[in-house]
């Protein structure tokens, strides 16, 4: 049976937890998650420790990236379950603070991303977003010090506002992106997966086949607008309220006019019942 990793969850801890790990110059990956994690999690740290020779795993459901009307309180949280997969991966740490801990009393700073942040797609829909998700990761790159930090390609527009963030700031990381981990059918491995009904879960996997289609036209030289449309319809007709369906600049997000621009991404959010799914694929 694998140890336990070590858990940490006040700062003067982690500080103390750090430096030990840092004994003899290692390098640090961290992997920001908030629990309630599954292969696509596991990926990220299997990525971790092909990158660093120390790997910290956190775990802290951000209420400031949540509207009023999202889903925080009823956010999966499985810890037994997220302990036991990541002391099977022998990771070497795990920063669990609470929200007072990130939030004390009088906290009155935020870091306001734009860039990426502000093309939209995600920040058209959930305005409040990437300002809650640059602070606590602000947060949590000052906390940790870490060399590396992993984020998943599934929240493409997140990992480039992290990216770009750790650029703008100066903050001595490189953020990493690790591929999106699928389901058999196609269906990008999500904590919020968790939320679909039987019947739902069928119907989720369209969202794939809709960007893969888009993407061999594109490829094959189809008008952007035509391209785009007939995933997007394919994406309708199976009953999913769309937010966006969209092919942009794999870099900066930006608006795109012709196929033969460089390196692209399609990015899709869409609502199938109460749940929304977000994903992407490179063209």
């Amino acid at each position: 049976m694998s140890p336990s990793p070590t858990i940490v969850r006040t700062v003067p801890a982690l500080r103390r937890a750090v430096d030990r790990l840092r004994a003899r110059q290692a390098t640090i990956a961290l992997v920001p998650t908030m629990g309630a994690l599954h292969d696509g999690h596991m990926a990220l740290v299997a990525l971790a420790k092909r990158r660093a020779k120390k790997v910290i795993v956190s775990i802290f459901v951000n209420p400031t990236q949540f509207a009023p009307s999202e889903d925080f309180s009823s956010y999966p949280r499985t810890w037994k379950a997220d302990l036991g997969k990541l002391a099977a991966e022998n990771v070497d740490l795990i920063w669990n603070p609470d929200v007072e801990t990130m939030y004390p009393q009088g906290f009155a700073t935020r870091i306001t991303p734009e860039g990426p942040a502000t093309v939209g797609l995600e920040d058209r829909f959930r305005p409040h977003f990437f300002g809650g998700v640059a602070t606590v990761v602000g947060k949590l790159f000052a906390q940790v010090r870490p060399d590396f930090a992993i984020f998943g390609e599934k929240d493409f527009q997140q990992l480039r506002v992290v990216a770009r963030m750790a650029r703008d700031l100066d903050l001595g990381v490189k953020v990493i992106g690790s591929k999106t981990v699928r389901e058999r059918d196609g269906l990008a491995m999500s904590s919020r997966n968790v939320y679909l009904s039987g019947e739902q879960r069928v119907v989720a996997a369209v969202l794939y086949r809709a960007m893969k289609q888009s993407a061999a036209r594109l490829q094959a030289g189809y008008d952007i607008q035509a391209a785009m449309a007939s995933g997007a319809e394919m994406i309708t007709e199976a009953g999913f309220e769309l937010d966006y369906f969209e092919v942009r600049d794999a870099e900066t997000l930006a608006p795109i006019a012709s196929v033969k621009h460089g390196p692209m991404r399609i990015l899709v959010a869409a609502r199938l019942g109460t749940t929304r799914l977000i994903d992407n694929i490179a063209v």
